[in-house]
């Protein structure tokens, strides 16, 4: 071989046997919320199995604001190398586009889908002093006294705060939104009796309904979860009323296509494993497997619907 083809074949090498070697440091899962709700719960559950897989340290980084934009923007603008990972909520990704004038990203195009991560279930909980104890009871209270009962969100702009509004007008009533950083922080406050209701995932509310601090009077998912078989669905009081949240793992653009598929086939390979699946069912969640072209067309498809669910509710960031 002569010295210019063996210096041609090194480079064409140099690539490859660098995507072969992914990862070779600690990899970063950027929560863009606060930690104790879902996206983080799910995130841990997921990030301590990759962690075993790799063979490299998963670091979770929360970093909350704005309803998710401020660590979704800060992984859009990253190095796109696959060490600086999103892992999203679908309501900073499909709906915060709708509710704010500048989140810092686009959606689609500052992105490279990994893979899907899980559903989780979502409930409208209440103290359990409350007198209304579902959905139906809950309606006619608030018809008889208008904005005169809150209900807690994880802030501005999150996917409780936007369910709680879809509730108030598939239901006509009124209710004061008392927003929180975060959903712990909503659900304490309910548990503690200085919030009557909130909207809240199980991952970050089911010890506390498990528990009996908190009671379930209603769930959002389009149909009951696993997690709470005899909880009934919204849906079931208000017909059509439903949605079923998603998370999932994005990479920066530009980011090598062997790399995604490297992470998307050991997301693929943990989702698989019993013990992550039990760890998700513990915290209300279930595995969600599917492709980075699943996941793309997921996030076209959801930002057409809430495009749509946000104009019908007339839902403002405040």
């Amino acid at each position: 071989m002569t010295l210019s083809l063996l210096l041609a074949a090194c480079c064409l090498a140099l690539p490859l046997q660098a995507e072969e070697r992914f990862p070779s440091k600690p990899i970063t899962l950027v929560v863009p919320q606060a930690a104790g709700g879902a996206n983080d719960a799910i995130a841990r559950v997921i990030g301590q199995k990759l962690s075993q897989q790799l063979g490299q340290s998963v670091i979770i980084d929360n970093r909350p604001g704005a309803g998710g934009n401020i660590g979704t923007a800060f992984v859009g603008k990253a190095k796109p190398d696959g060490y600086t990972l999103l892992v999203q909520a679908d309501s900073a990704q499909v709906i915060n586009p709708w509710l704010y004038k500048n989140t810092g990203f686009d959606p689609v195009k500052d992105f490279e889908p990994v893979a899907p991560l899980a559903h989780a279930g979502y409930a409208l909980v209440a103290h359990p002093s409350f007198p209304a104890n579902n959905v139906k009871e809950l309606i006619a209270l608030a018809k008889a006294a208008p904005g005169k009962y809150s209900i807690a969100s994880a802030g501005n702009g999150t996917l409780n705060h936007l369910i709680g509004a879809m509730l108030e007008k598939a239901a006509g009533i009124d209710l004061t939104h008392i927003p929180y950083k975060g959903s712990a922080a909503a659900a304490t406050d309910v548990v503690g009796g200085q919030v009557p209701l909130s909207v809240q995932s199980l991952p970050s509310s089911i010890s506390f309904i498990k528990s009996g601090k908190l009671k379930v009077l209603g769930v959002v998912n389009e149909k009951r979860v696993k997690a709470l078989p005899d909880a009934p669905a919204i849906g079931e009081t208000l017909k059509g009323f439903g949605k079923t949240p998603w998370y999932g793992m994005f990479a920066p653009a530009g980011t090598p296509k062997a790399v995604v598929e490297r992470l998307q086939a050991e997301v693929l390979k943990a989702l698989d494993d019993k013990d992550v699946i039990d760890k998700l069912a513990g915290v209300g969640a279930e595995p969600f497997k599917g492709s980075p072209a699943e996941l793309g067309a997921l996030v076209k498809s959801d930002l057409a619907l809430w495009k749509q669910v946000v104009a019908d509710t007339g839902a403002k960031v405040d």
